[in-house]
């Protein structure tokens, strides 16, 4: 269980549980490995072992082999995110900030969702991507993130 932050200044901030530490070197692991389709091979790999790591699905979608297998790994670390929210208390509202690491495969995810539904012209969904990201942290998209 992480914590979920209650101000009476703003609303409430939600950081998400630490992944597994085997999970964690696993996914950097198989980012270090050689071609791109090893190294998608191998976060497959990660994520059949870990099918509830945010980070490990939203990196599986950043290798993805087109945008179609791209939206599908970001649709399911997103949701899976949204499960690993509400575990962790969050409510439907307040921030899940980038600043937070454990925040940031789940909105990876998210913004990777948002990219590859812009590229398949589900303009739609990818409006309520990007607003609900800047509901989640309001300073996005973070800079290393371009």
């Amino acid at each position: 269980m992480s914590d979920v932050s209650l101000t009476p200044s703003g609303p409430p901030e939600t950081v998400l549980a630490p992944e597994p530490a085997e999970c964690t070197d696993a996914i950097e692991g198989a980012l270090r490995t050689g071609s791109p389709d090893e190294r998608r091979a191998a976060l497959a790999a990660v994520v059949a072992d870990w099918p509830r790591s945010l980070e490990g699905w939203a990196r599986l979608g950043d290798l993805g082999r087109d945008v179609i297998e791209q939206y599908a790994a970001y649709r399911v670390g997103y949701h899976r995110g949204l499960d690993a929210l509400r575990a962790d208390g969050w409510r439907g509202s307040g921030y899940v900030r980038w600043s937070h690491v454990t925040n940031q495969g789940f909105l990876r995810a998210l913004a990777g969702l948002q990219r590859a539904a812009t590229v398949i012209g589900e303009d739609d969904e990818a409006e309520r991507c990007g607003h609900f990201l800047r509901q989640l942290d309001p300073s996005w998209p973070p800079p290393e993130l371009g």
